[in-house]
């Protein structure tokens, strides 16, 4: 019989599983607070069970525990870049941020990507599967054990698109913010999406409280489409509209992050162009200027022309904040350490 995935068990998931084994229905409360308060790796470690319970618990149910291969420290500023080794040796990486506000930790929510976008390296060698909601959170408990500190927001919006896996990430979710887990707030977490209309449509009706981020990167489809290629599958117009079905259901605000590529999409006339796409979307726009690749011949654009961007934003109405690049020394942006480490694979 197939193991079951005793971390992505909901408690009263969890609880029905425990009563099926013949066991009282607390004994489910006391292993799932072990898994999400405690963040145990192993069930030797779930001391207030007796011996023969846990050798059952082992015959039955698999533990999913990350096994950290690298972790970097920027020494700018304080960065932590993680990657981690999954049961079948595939590998994939998630980076603590450090904040006034508490530790924001970036997770990956696919082993690669095939979205395509053709600024990020996470998707230069494609999908290879789905990360499964145990290992979403066990990205958070891991670094949260290896710092010793509490993780208070968590955004996803490394590896891979959330939406692709939607079914994954929604279990994710409401472990992650769930009472007798970590109980991180749903205020504090921000999914982002590169805008796959109907699954936005299907988080808008689950009433959660998490943030909305869309990957927009230009004001219009024609210069999308050379960015994204999703944008040949959503039209902006459609993707936008499901976003302000999101605020209207759920009253949070949105966010828009925009990737600035010299000579690309970062022109006034993109940002005359933006302000007039974003009026009445309630929302900001966080500017990211690019993180080049050697993939790809995109370049980042100059800080005056940032600075001209976001001035201009301002002057007409538009929330907007330039992201602070964190973790350059160490290869922060999203999919560049798990891309260097196959390529030393690939050369042993």
């Amino acid at each position: 019989m197939e193991q079951i995935d005793i971390k992505s068990l909901t408690l009263p998931e969890l609880e029905q599983e425990i009563k099926a084994m013949g066991e009282k229905a607390f004994r489910g409360k006391q292993i799932f607070e072990w898994l999400h308060q405690k963040l145990v790796t192993d069930y030797d470690q779930m001391t207030n069970l007796s011996k023969a319970f846990r050798d059952r618990l082992k015959a039955r149910f698999r533990l999913t525990a990350l096994e950290p291969v690298e972790v970097k420290v920027s020494q700018l500023d304080g960065t932590g870049k993680y990657l981690f080794r999954l049961a079948d040796g595939h590998v994939i990486e998630s980076v603590r941020m450090q904040y006034h506000h508490g530790n924001s930790v970036c997770i990956s929510s696919q082993v690669g990507c095939r979205m395509g976008c053709r600024f990020c390296a996470s998707t230069l060698a494609g999908l290879v599967r789905n990360l499964t909601a145990a290992e979403m959170l066990d990205q958070v408990y891991r670094i949260q054990t290896l710092t010793g500190e509490r993780v208070s927001h968590v955004v996803i919006m490394g590896a891979g698109e959330p939406l692709d896996n939607y079914e994954n990430v929604l279990r994710f979710l409401r472990l992650i913010s769930d009472e007798n887990g970590l109980h991180i707030s749903q205020r504090s977490i921000t999914l982002s999406t590169c805008g796959i209309v109907p699954g936005i449509r299907r988080l808008t009706a689950e009433k959660l409280q998490i943030t909305l981020a869309l990957s927009l990167h230009a004001p219009n489809d024609e210069v999308r489409k050379t960015l994204m290629p999703i944008a040949n599958r959503y039209p902006l117009k459609d993707v936008l509209a499901a976003c302000r079905e999101y605020y209207e259901e759920n009253g949070r605000r949105l966010t828009f992050e925009y990737s600035l590529v010299r000579g690309v999409n970062d022109n006034l006339a993109a940002a005359r162009a933006l302000t007039e796409v974003l009026k009445g979307m309630h929302g900001h726009v966080n500017l990211i200027p690019v993180n080049p690749i050697k993939e790809r011949d995109y370049v980042q654009s100059d800080q005056k022309t940032v600075q001209d961007f976001k001035t201009y934003l301002e002057k007409h109405g538009i929330h907007v904040t330039v992201r602070r690049e964190m973790g350059r020394d160490i290869g922060g942006a999203c999919g560049q350490l798990r891309k260097s480490y196959l390529e030393k694979e690939e050369t042993k």
